[in-house]
C-alpha cells in the first residue's frame, strides 16, 4: 500500500505557484568546501513571479549559492525550502518537476542533435499527465530561444554561444515553477543576451520564480526586479536594483570604483568604471 501511495505521489504534476509566494528560500545556509567557507550564513527568497539576479566578483558564492538553492549541495548548517517544503524531502524526480537548472557550461558525451538535447528537459514528466505536452513544450522552447533551426544538427557542431541557447531551451522545456540559471548570457552575442533576459522576464511574468546568475551589472539592473550582492561569501545587499546598485557598495564589493548613472530614458541604473584613461 505504502509503495503504491509513493509511486502515485512521484507521478503528480505541481500545483502552479501562487504570485508572490516565497517559491524557494535560503534561510542561514553555510557551504564548506574542506576548510574553505564558500557560503557563510546566507538567507533570502526567490518569489513566485520575479526575477531574481545574484551578482557580485568571481569566488563571491553566486554559483554556489544557486547549487544549493537547487538542493545540489550539502550544506554545512542552514536549510533550503522549495515550493514550501525542505529541499531534501523531495525526491529527485519530485525536485526536477518543481526546478530546472542551467549550469555555466553544458557539454555532453554524444553528438546528439538539437532536438533530443532540449527533449531532455521533459524527462521529469514521464509518466505523468504532462507527458502528452512533451512536443508542444519542445518546440516552443526552441522557439524561444532562436534554435528551431538548428534542430537536426548534432549538439557538439554548434558554436559555444549556440550550445548555450540550446541548453537553456532544454531547461525551458523542463516547465518548472523555479528557473535557477548560471551565467546564461556569457556566451551570448548582444541580441541574444537581450533575447535570453526577455525569456526571463516574460517567465517571471507568467509566475515562475527566476533567479539568474549575471556578472553584467546593466542587464541585471534592467530585468530584475530584485537583486542580491553576494561578496566573500555573505549577502551584501538584496532588494530592488535602484537600491542596491549604488557606487559606495559596487566599489567595495568589486574593488573597483565605479559610478552609478541614471539611463537617459529608463532611469535604470548604468554602472560606469571610473578609468584613468587619459595620455600627456
Amino acid at each position: 500500500m505504502l509503495g503504491k501511495l509513493l509511486a502515485r505521489r512521484a507521478r503528480e504534476v505541481p500545483a502552479p505557484p501562487v504570485p508572490g509566494q516565497a517559491y524557494a528560500e535560503a534561510d542561514g545556509v553555510t557551504v564548506r568546501y574542506g576548510p574553505a567557507t564558500v557560503l557563510d550564513g546566507v538567507s533570502l527568497t526567490a518569489p513566485a513571479g520575479e526575477v531574481l539576479a545574484l551578482v557580485g566578483p568571481n569566488g563571491a558564492g553566486k554559483s554556489t549559492l544557486l547549487a544549493a538553492l537547487a538542493g545540489d549541495l550539502a550544506l554545512a548548517a542552514g536549510g533550503v525550502r522549495v515550493a514550501g517544503r525542505p529541499s531534501t524531502a523531495w525526491s529527485a524526480a519530485e525536485l526536477a518537476r518543481r526546478r530546472a537548472v542551467l549550469p555555466q557550461s553544458a557539454a555532453l558525451a554524444f553528438p546528439f542533435a538539437v532536438e533530443e538535447v532540449v527533449r531532455m528537459g521533459r524527462a521529469p514528466w514521464a509518466g505523468t499527465p504532462a507527458e502528452a505536452r512533451d512536443d508542444q513544450a519542445v518546440a516552443a522552447a526552441m522557439r524561444a530561444t532562436d534554435v528551431t533551426r538548428f534542430a537536426g544538427r548534432p549538439f557538439p557542431a554548434l558554436s559555444g554561444g549556440e550550445r548555450a541557447r540550446v541548453a537553456l531551451a532544454r531547461v525551458l522545456a523542463q516547465e518548472t515553477a523555479l528557473l535557477l540559471l548560471d551565467e546564461p548570457t556569457a556566451a551570448l552575442d548582444l541580441r541574444h543576451q537581450e533575447l535570453v533576459l526577455r525569456i526571463c522576464r516574460e517567465r517571471a511574468a507568467a509566475g515562475t520564480a527566476v533567479v539568474i546568475v549575471l556578472h553584467d551589472l546593466g542587464l541585471a539592473a534592467a530585468y530584475a526586479d530584485r537583486v542580491a550582492v553576494l561578496h566573500a561569501g555573505r549577502r551584501a545587499a538584496h532588494g530592488p536594483p535602484a537600491d542596491v546598485l549604488t557606487a559606495d557598495l559596487l566599489s567595495r564589493v568589486y574593488r573597483q570604483p565605479v559610478e552609478v548613472l541614471a539611463h537617459p530614458r529608463t532611469g535604470t541604473p548604468l554602472v560606469v568604471p571610473l578609468r584613468d584613461v587619459g595620455g600627456g
